[in-house]
Parts: C-alpha cells; sequence; structure tokens
C-alpha cells in the first residue's frame, strides 16, 4: 500500500498520482455504498496496487479543508475570478464565495481579469472595496499579460482552486501562468451574456514553478454551507473592529438595538451593498436552520 494525491476523478474512475506516476484506481466497496467518506479530489489517499498501474483506493486520509462547490480537499487558497465584464460581475456571488472560503479555512484572492477591457480605468470601484477590507487581490489581463507574473508567483508551493462564473476567464488564466496546459477556453455567449462551461471536471495539475491547482467548472450560484447565523458575521472582515461594541453578546446585526455594526453602515464604515448581502445570506442560514 502507498500514499499519493488523488488528482482526477472521472469515468468512474481515480487517478491518484505518486511522484511521477499516475495511476488508475477504483474505489473500495465501502465508498461507494455511501459507509465511508466520499474520496475528493485533493484528497491524500492510501492505495493497494492491483496490476501494472491500477489499483483500489482504501482509504482517504484526514483532510485539513474541504470545499463543496467545487468539491476538492486540501486547498490552501481559492482565486476567484471575475471579469471586468463579458460577463459583468456579480457581487453577491463573489460576496458567497467569500463567505464559504472563509467558513471552509481557505484563503480567498480576488482576481479581475480581462483588464484589457478597463476602457483607461486602472481598476473597479469594488476592486478597491474587497483591497480594503482586507482581501488579497490581482489584476489580470491574457491579451495583455497584465498581472500573470503576480498570479504565478501567488501560486508557488500552494495548492489552489480557480473558482468563479463560467466565461470570466479561468482557464485562459490558467493556459497563461503555464503554457502547455492547453485547457479549453470558450467564448462567451451573445445572447445569454454570461459564459459557456468549457472546463467539465475537477482536477489537480501540477505547477512547473512548484504548487498544485485546481481547475473547476464555473458556475452562475451558489448555496452557502451549513452554519450557525451567529458565525455568519464573522466572515464578513470588515464588521470584526465593531462586533465588540455591539450591545448584545450574539448580535446578528439586524434587528437589535445599540448594533455598531449598523452604526458603522449608516456612517459609510462599512460598505451598504456588503451589507444587504450579509443581510440576505442570515436569512438564507435562519431558513436552512428551520429545514433541519
Amino acid at each position: 500500500m502507498f500514499e499519493g494525491v488523488l488528482i482526477r476523478a472521472y469515468g468512474g474512475f481515480y487517478y491518484v498520482k505518486k511522484g511521477d506516476e499516475i495511476w488508475q484506481c477504483t474505489l473500495r466497496g465501502k465508498f461507494r455504498l455511501g459507509k465511508g467518506s466520499a474520496a475528493l479530489v485533493g484528497d491524500r489517499v492510501r492505495v493497494t496496487p492491483v496490476r501494472g498501474t491500477t489499483g483500489r483506493i482504501d482509504e482517504v486520509l484526514p483532510r485539513k479543508t474541504e470545499l463543496f462547490r467545487p468539491p476538492v480537499a486540501n486547498i490552501d487558497q481559492a482565486v476567484i475570478v471575475f471579469a471586468v465584464q463579458d460577463p459583468e460581475p456579480n457581487l453577491a456571488l463573489l460576496d458567497r464565495f467569500l463567505v464559504l472560503a472563509e467558513n471552509a479555512n481557505v484563503s480567498p484572492v480576488v482576481c479581475l481579469n480581462k483588464a484589457d477591457l478597463l476602457s483607461g480605468r486602472r481598476e473597479h470601484e469594488w476592486l478597491r472595496l474587497y483591497r480594503k477590507i482586507g482581501y488579497p487581490t490581482v489584476i489580470t489581463s491574457t491579451k495583455s499579460s497584465e498581472g500573470i507574473d503576480e498570479l504565478r508567483q501567488l501560486l508557488v508551493g500552494k495548492t489552489s482552486v480557480f473558482a468563479g462564473p463560467s466565461g470570466v476567464g479561468k482557464s485562459s488564466l490558467l493556459n497563461a501562468v503555464q503554457p502547455g496546459l492547453e485547457l479549453k477556453t470558450g467564448e462567451i455567449s451573445s445572447k445569454l451574456k454570461r459564459g459557456k462551461h468549457t472546463t467539465r471536471h475537477v482536477e489537480l495539475l501540477p505547477l512547473a514553478a512548484g504548487g498544485l491547482v485546481v481547475d473547476s467548472p464555473g458556475f452562475s450560484s451558489l448555496d452557502l454551507p451549513e452554519m450557525e447565523k451567529e458565525d455568519l458575521g464573522y466572515y464578513f472582515p470588515e464588521f470584526a473592529s465593531f462586533t465588540p461594541e455591539c450591545k448584545f453578546k450574539g448580535c446578528l446585526h439586524r434587528h437589535e438595538p445599540q448594533c455598531a455594526v449598523k452604526r458603522a453602515v449608516e456612517q459609510g464604515l462599512i460598505h451598504q451593498d456588503r451589507y444587504k448581502h450579509y443581510l440576505n445570506f442570515l436569512e438564507e442560514v435562519m431558513q436552512q436552520e428551520r429545514r433541519y
């Protein structure tokens, strides 16, 4: 038996990287019958050799992190990619993914792609907002090569996932970071004004400079993970300096009197759109609680 990293699951087979070798594996029966923890791309697994470079995954080792959208394990950071336009940035979706990453203890990086479409502006106002909050940001363009070296350095020595809506250029960015990956890329639908899916499955790719990266299918919606309603505010970092001043412990920053977070919103110290997204997410989390 040996240990390896699950890099791809496709067509009923699981491909495990052991050094420079790729082993084609099946899952032990208890996993297929739902009695064990399902194997995710990124998992460290124990494999029993069967014949040649085929084997059977007998054990999934404990995970340090786990995302459910995209489904991937043991990720250090999430590069959340949105475009300047084509498609237009959906900041509510961006905030959803930031909450998901914070909830999973995965460090987020906000990437503004297609910078060649900025029409003379250096960056969008919304990107300045996220930088001010404290999120690492990078501005990129595969056409002008702007920011590609900076992005490449952010990936060195880490296991990263590229995530975001379809059509924002995730696969194109990875092709620019490491020429030779030859990932499929797509165009924006002129009728629907959104991207076409070009990545069909989750795959972990080794980078020449060191590190691993996950290319994943795009999405247009994202459910929040299960959590306690009192925890949601912790996933909005700009709330942190105001929360201790709230009158009530466990303040949900919604209807409570003498709430320092609501006061900060009124004073312009917390962006109103971020706060609106928080309230929408809070309602969603509370609905989840009622269902369970």
